[in-house]
């Protein structure tokens, strides 16, 4: 009897395949979509929401920790972190590393992710739910950036939203940048994923230009997580004040002194990948505007 598949067809004319191991350990319909966890032969375990997928344990950490360590070791006091979505912890788990951070909000509008991811990925967060810093909160993300008690809030915002599908719509736009800028501090920064550049170029020129006009300072960096295909994956940055560049010699000579002072668990980030982040293939500096 042939293996059981998984096929993602994200891109058009362009697709990947997963042979599954084993049976499905979750496959039901949520409230806001269909979530999926499986084991595969060659990815580790998979969590996918529309048959898209969000998380391996193979390769998770070049996601996670590209998003947190990065602009946090250049930040050096970040004290607040919010994350948008990341229901299965994995970018919480992350910020929580670092002894600076009193409280980790993780905002994800779909409470059944959080709980199948609790019961299904312990290997990526376990420590992040026993963690008395982390608050979750089920709720709609830009919603509750837009709340009062959010603005002016947090020093670091990481938007680990999904594809501008479904309930991830209001999380790519000018009004969803306008509410981050407003929840974070002075000298603060916001990251997001912002697609593949060889399948995605449109999403890297669109974010840019909405960010130039919130934020004194963004830009982009990169990294390579094998299950999002297409090789780069754009990370995209803002910083709120003048000062707050992400890439800066000075800063990335700073996230190194940190990084050997912290002593963090890592298994993608250091501080040379952490320089080599800003080089560009031509290819891309020509997406950015």
């Amino acid at each position: 009897m042939a293996a059981k598949r998984f096929m993602e067809r994200l891109h058009e004319g362009y697709a990947q395949v997963m042979e599954l191991s084993g049976a499905p350990l979750a496959e039901e319909k949520s409230a806001y979509q269909r979530i999926r966890i499986f084991d595969t032969v060659a990815n580790g375990r998979v969590l996918t929401l529309d048959d898209i997928v969000q998380i391996t344990t193979r390769d998770e950490s070049a996601y996670a920790e590209m998003l947190t360590h990065l602009p946090m070791l250049e930040h050096g006091k970040a004290e607040r972190v919010m994350i948008v979505g990341g229901g299965d912890l994995s970018i919480a788990d992350e910020a929580l590393k670092h002894k600076s951070v009193k409280e980790v909000v993780l905002v994800d509008i779909d409470g059944r992710v959080v709980e199948l991811c609790r019961e299904h990925f312990p290997e990526i967060n376990t420590r992040a739910f026993k963690d008395r810093r982390l608050k979750i909160e089920i709720a709609d993300a830009f919603e509750y950036l837009g709340r009062p008690q959010s603005k002016e809030c947090f020093d670091l915002i990481v938007a680990d939203r999904p594809d501008p599908v479904g309930p991830g719509k209001a999380l790519f736009g000018e009004t969803f940048y306008d509410r981050v800028k407003g929840a974070l501090k002075s000298g603060g920064f916001a990251t997001f994923q912002t697609g593949v550049p060889f399948y995605q170029p449109s999403e890297i020129t669109d974010a840019l230009r909405e960010l130039a006009e919130f934020f004194p300072q963004s830009g982009l960096y990169l990294t390579v997580v094998p299950t999002y295909i297409g090789g780069f994956m754009a990370l995209s940055w803002a910083g709120n004040g003048r000062n707050a560049k992400l890439g800066t010699p000075a800063g990335i000579r700073r996230a190194r002194a940190r990084f050997a002072s912290a002593k963090l668990n890592t298994d993608y980030y250091n501080p040379d990948i952490h320089a080599a982040a800003f080089a560009l293939p031509e290819w891309i500096k020509r997406l950015v505007p």
